[in-house]
């Protein structure tokens, strides 16, 4: 789970250093395109890693944070739509979340997709990108939705996001969009035809040379006019004027001043260490098998083939890190008697050294194993076909555990979730850690967090499916379970079904504990808002038709305390949740709703409140099948931790 404090900072920083770049004459651009935000739908995505998680609303909440941050903005409040630090772009627009699974490939993918999930799940990381984050750049995604290529759709791209969200700046194709409409879709019976479609409806810049081939003869042949033209380039050359490229002598302008001195800097550095803290979930640990004490380990054990390369702490589309210490290094300094074994080849783990790592295993005081996947495994273009751990990891990681004196730690790197059930039973593996793909001060957080000088707080951004789920095909868009076939959903908002691990979910050193404060928690007097007994058919309340006043005079505060109970300082996200009582009623409604998260920093058996502002019109609304937004007549029921309060909605 995302700490919003640190991405905003973290994103801050990315912006001061790509002006910093540029103006060091080191890149020819200032736009990016980033951030990936759609929806994490399937655990099986290759590109599931470049984004915040399965859940729509904390998806919103980083795309806008994001864009803010690199364009220079605050992380609230008005924006300054003249100057931009960086360009940032959301993608890919929208549902998209496939790459190649059993020969089914972006490419050609038609997302078959309801009104009701594109209004809850796969539209509103968008809107939040535009309307919070005020976003210079969209990309289009390659798939279709319903039939349309998604670059080729006027009702998506002029009418959704430029009329209704207000979108402002430039859209661009993914790379080779335009030609596989129709090269590869067939969408448009004539090269000039795609070029035709993608300008008319709202596309600005084609990522590739398919409209310079074919242009000319789309103009010539009277399916573009000049205003098309003129329109793209119009939102091009703005926002290149937004980024003060028109500016006369680059010094003299709001950013030029940014040095090379303000890249890489000691600051900068120590948040990426503080991003990776955050970022690690504890997901285990039996009897106390962590923290690791550095008076008791006189020798430790390293195994496994992600504990000594450098570039799988990355993930894909990256930079170039200032500084970068694998785990076994950072391990290193903590116990001088460290011994590595990398037991096989790498996550494909096909070539196995077992015999050699059960001998380090068992030689040594405690054993930490560092498995998961890479980028052979999950990446553009690569989707995975099971959620186990590849080849022959469960074999080492069980012949490591039988041999080795104590309970070992075992330490995952992967984007996407994998299905560790036998590690997560096995009495022999006393802690497990996610780690995702922590980037360059990740192998010094880990050790951080195995010796006890940072107290994890991260939680699960999306849901870790059993392998049985792998029956079900990824090309199903639909997010509503439908027990007549058997179908179970998908991700926490709407899965029935077994997990490993649930959305949210994460352990720390320390014990919490969350309650309402009834003094501070003062939801509205349903008979105070006028009008709202018109507004009802069919016991639920049209959003739309309530209007905004009566949005407004129906927000209220909700007040949590949160208590750190020891015995260690530590970060801590509060996680609030909206319930319906009768999620299974056929209305479509998820069993349980993400509706304000916060992170707090507690000493060690300190007290604090942290309030939210809970928005009936959106965060107790549903979408209808026809996409429309609704509140339900009845209880609604908001959460944190084990403590509720129930908020009955009727005129």
């Amino acid at each position: 789970m995302i700490n919003f404090w640190t991405h905003k900072r973290t994103n801050a920083v990315i912006g001061v250093e790509a002006r910093a770049v540029y103006n060091n004459g080191q890149a020819e651009g200032l736009t990016f395109w980033a951030p990936n935000i759609n929806v994490f739908r399937d655990p099986r995505w290759g590109r599931g890693q470049e984004t915040p998680g399965e859940d729509p609303t904390m998806t919103g909440k980083y795309a806008a944070v994001f864009v803010r941050g690199v364009q220079g903005y605050a992380i609230a409040g008005p924006v300054n739509s003249t100057d931009l630090e960086a360009s940032a772009c959301c993608k890919h627009f929208t549902a998209y979340d496939l790459e190649n699974w059993k020969g089914v490939t972006r490419y050609v993918f038609d997302a078959q997709v309801t009104a009701q999930d594109l209004e809850d799940t796969y539209n509103p990381p968008f809107k939040s990108c535009v309307e919070d984050g005020h976003a210079s750049g969209i990309m289009c995604s390659y798939n279709r939705v319903n039939g349309v290529p998604t670059c080729a759709d006027y009702n998506l791209l002029s009418k959704t996001a430029r009329q209704s969200w207000g979108f402002y700046g430039y859209i661009t194709s993914d790379c080779d969009a335009v030609s596989i409409i129709h090269d590869a879709q067939g969408y448009a019976k004539t090269a000039e035809d795609a070029v035709a479609d993608v300008l008319k409806a709202g596309m600005d810049v084609n990522c590739g040379n398919y409209v310079q081939q074919h242009g000319a003869s789309a103009l010539q042949q009277g399916k573009i006019t000049e205003q098309d033209i003129d329109r793209a380039l119009h939102n091009l050359f703005a926002v290149r004027m937004r980024l003060g490229l028109f500016n006369g002598d680059p010094r003299r302008n709001r950013f030029g001043n940014i040095g090379a001195d303000q890249v890489c800097t000691p600051e900068h550095q120590n948040l990426a260490l503080e991003a990776a803290q955050d970022g690690i979930v504890l997901l285990k640990n039996d009897a106390g098998a962590l923290p690791l004490s550095k008076s008791s380990v006189a020798s430790l054990g390293v195994i496994g083939f992600n504990a000594n390369d450098a570039k799988r702490l990355l993930g894909n589309y990256f930079g170039p890190p200032c500084v970068t210490a694998t785990p076994l290094q950072a391990l290193q300094g903590y116990v001088k008697d460290t011994r590595f074994a990398a037991g096989c080849n790498a996550a494909a783990c096909n070539v196995t050294a077992i015999p050699e790592a059960v001998q380090v295993a068992s030689s040594v005081d405690s054993v930490v194993l560092f498995m998961g996947l890479d980028q052979d495994q999950e990446r553009e273009e690569v989707d995975r076909l099971d959620l186990t751990l590849p080849g022959q990891q469960q074999s080492l990681i069980e012949s490591v555990a039988n041999a080795a004196k104590k309970p070992v730690i075992l330490v995952l790197l992967c984007g996407g979730p994998v299905d560790v059930s036998f590690a997560k039973t096995n009495p022999k593996i006393g802690a497990i850690l996610w780690a995702g793909y922590p980037g360059e001060a990740g192998g010094l957080a880990i050790a951080q967090v195995l010796f006890g000088e940072h107290n994890p707080g991260g939680r699960l951004p999306v849901t870790w499916y059993p392998q049985d789920f792998t029956k079900v095909p990824m090309t199903d868009m639909r997010m509503r379970a439908d027990p007549a076939t058997g179908y179970p959903g998908r991700t926490y908002r709407f899965y029935k079904g077994p997990t490993v691990f649930d959305f949210g979910y994460g352990l720390s050193y320390s014990k919490y504990s969350h309650s309402f404060v009834a003094s501070g928690t003062k939801p509205p007097k349903m008979s105070d808002i006028a009008g709202l007994k018109a507004m009802t058919t069919a016991a639920m309340y049209d959003v739309e038709a309530m209007g905004t006043e009566a949005c407004e005079r129906l927000k209220f505060p909700a007040l949590v305390r949160v208590e750190n109970h020891g015995p260690m300082d530590g970060k801590h996200p509060v996680l609030l949740f909206l319930r319906w009582p009768n999620a299974t009623d056929g209305s479509g409604r998820p069993a349980r709703q993400l509706i304000g998260f916060r992170s707090l920093h507690l000493r060690a058996a300190q007290t604090a409140h942290v309030e939210f502002e809970v928005s009936p019109c959106k965060h107790f609304s549903r979408a209808s099948e026809d996409g429309r937004k609704v509140i339900d007549q009845g209880s609604h029921f908001v959460m944190v931790g084990e403590d509720e309060f129930e908020m009955s909605f009727m005129a």
